[in-house]
């Protein structure tokens, strides 16, 4: 004869005052300010790499006298090679140092959720998830 044993998990009733609340609506706002920063930083990484991909390509190129269009807001503008390369360049070290910008935010924004976090599951425990969803 099997004995089973079931165990009931008792949900404590916690009372959550308004500054409790002005917390986890910090949480949420910054979980979504990182959310929107990490995909800000994903598209520019693939700016990136599209003004890597030009500027090698532009180096194939044989005939040094050819000028080539460079877009300047709506405008295309014909450039030396030279000229376009530096322009690359240019572009390239600007976006750079915003991505570099943009994840230091992330940090810092992280660092503030680590911190909320643990005060938040120090009073709530069990009752609070603060965990992103996979999907």
């Amino acid at each position: 004869m099997a004995a089973t044993m079931k165990t009931t998990v008792a949900v404590e009733d916690v009372n959550v005052t308004f500054e409790d609340q002005q917390k986890i609506n910090k949480f949420a706002r910054n979980t979504n300010r990182m959310t929107e920063l990490k995909n800000e930083i994903e598209a520019k990484k693939k700016l990136l790499q599209n003004l890597q991909d030009a500027s090698d390509d532009l180096m194939m190129f044989d005939d040094d006298t050819l000028l080539v269009p460079y877009q300047i807001g709506d405008v295309f503008i014909n450039h030396t090679q030279e000229e376009t390369q530096e322009m690359l360049e240019a572009a390239k070290e600007a976006l750079e140092l915003e991505v570099k910008g943009l994840e230091a935010r992330v940090s810092a924004i992280q660092e503030l959720l680590g911190d909320l976090k643990v005060q938040l599951y120090a009073k709530f425990g069990n009752n609070i998830n603060l965990e992103a969803d996979e999907s």
